[in-house]
C-alpha cells in the first residue's frame, strides 16, 4: 500500500518536529564536541565569506540602481541610504543570505551525512560507543546558528557598500551624506531582531539537512534526493518562519513608521 504525498509530509514533519526536540534535550549533555564545533563553524562562516561578500555586492549595487529612478520621479532621491539601509538590514539581507547559505550548505551537509549512513560509517561510529547524534547533528546545527548572523552582518555591510559605490558614481554622493542618512531612522531593534532571526534560520537549515540525511535509506541515488530535499524544504521552512517572525516584530517593536 502506497501512501499519498500528504501523509508522507506530514510524517516527515512529525519527524522532523521530534528530531528538533531530541537536539534540546541532548544539546546540554555531554559529549560537547567543541573541536569538531569549531571545524564546522569554518566550514560554514570562512569557507561561505566570498559567496556572501559577492550576493551583498550585487544586492546592494542593484537595490541602488533600480530605486534611483523611481525616487528621482518623486523628487525623493535623497533618501536613497535611509530606504537602501531598512530594506538590506530589515528584510533582503537576512533572507537572501539565509537561502543562499542554506543552497550551500544545506545540500552539502545531507549530502555528506547522507554517504556516511549508507556507507554505515554511522554505525561505526555507534559501534565505537561515540554518539553520532552529538558529533554530527548537534555540532553542524550549532555552527548553523552562531555563523548565520554573523554571515548575515557581513551581507549587509557590503551590500551598504555597494549602494554606496552606485549613489557615487551615480551622483556623486559624499560618504558622509550616505552613511548619516542611512542610519537616520534605522533602529538598534530592528538590526538586533532581524539580524537574530537568522539564527533561527541556521537552526531550520541545520536541522532539515541532518536529519534528512540521517535516515537516508537506499543508495547514491537516495542521497542525491536527500540533498534536493534539504535545500527545498530548509528554502520553504526559512520563508514561512520570516513571516511569523516578522509579524512577532511588528507587535512587539511597532514597524518604523512608529
Amino acid at each position: 500500500m502506497t501512501t499519498s504525498p500528504i501523509s508522507e509530509f506530514f510524517s516527515d514533519f512529525g519527524e522532523l518536529c521530534r528530531y528538533m526536540g531530541r537536539f534540546f534535550l541532548r544539546v546540554w549533555r555531554r559529549p560537547f564536541e567543541f573541536r569538531e564545533l569549531i571545524r564546522q563553524m569554518d566550514e560554514v562562516g570562512s569557507k561561505s565569506f566570498l559567496l556572501t561578500s559577492v550576493t551583498g555586492l550585487a544586492i546592494g549595487i542593484v537595490l541602488a540602481m533600480q530605486s534611483r529612478g523611481t525616487l528621482v520621479r518623486f523628487g525623493a532621491e535623497a533618501v536613497l541610504p535611509s530606504m537602501l539601509a531598512l530594506s538590506v538590514v530589515k528584510e533582503i539581507g537576512p533572507v537572501i543570505t539565509s537561502l543562499v547559505l542554506a543552497g550551500r550548505l544545506g545540500a552539502g551537509m545531507a549530502a555528506e551525512i547522507g554517504s556516511m549512513r549508507v556507507t554505515e560509517q554511522i554505525d561505526a561510529l555507534e559501534v565505537a560507543a561515540l554518539k553520532p547524534f552529538h558529533f554530527l547533528i548537534i555540532t553542524r546545527t550549532l555552527a548553523c546558528m552562531l555563523m548565520f548572523p554573523i554571515l548575515t552582518l557581513w551581507t549587509d555591510a557590503v551590500a551598504l557598500f555597494g549602494g554606496y559605490i552606485e549613489s557615487y558614481l551615480a551622483s556623486g554622493m559624499d560618504y558622509r551624506i550616505f552613511v548619516s542618512t542611512a542610519f537616520e531612522t534605522l533602529r538598534i531593534s530592528d538590526v538586533i531582531v532581524d539580524t537574530g532571526k537568522t539564527s533561527i534560520f541556521g537552526f531550520i537549515v541545520g536541522m532539515v539537512s541532518c536529519y534528512l540525511g540521517f535516515n537516508v535509506r537506499g543508495g547514491t541515488r537516495e542521497v542525491g534526493q536527500a540533498a534536493m530535499r534539504a535545500v527545498v524544504g530548509a528554502s520553504l521552512l526559512i520563508l514561512l518562519t520570516d513571516v511569523v517572525i516578522v509579524r512577532l516584530s511588528i507587535m512587539i517593536f511597532g514597524d518604523v513608521g512608529t
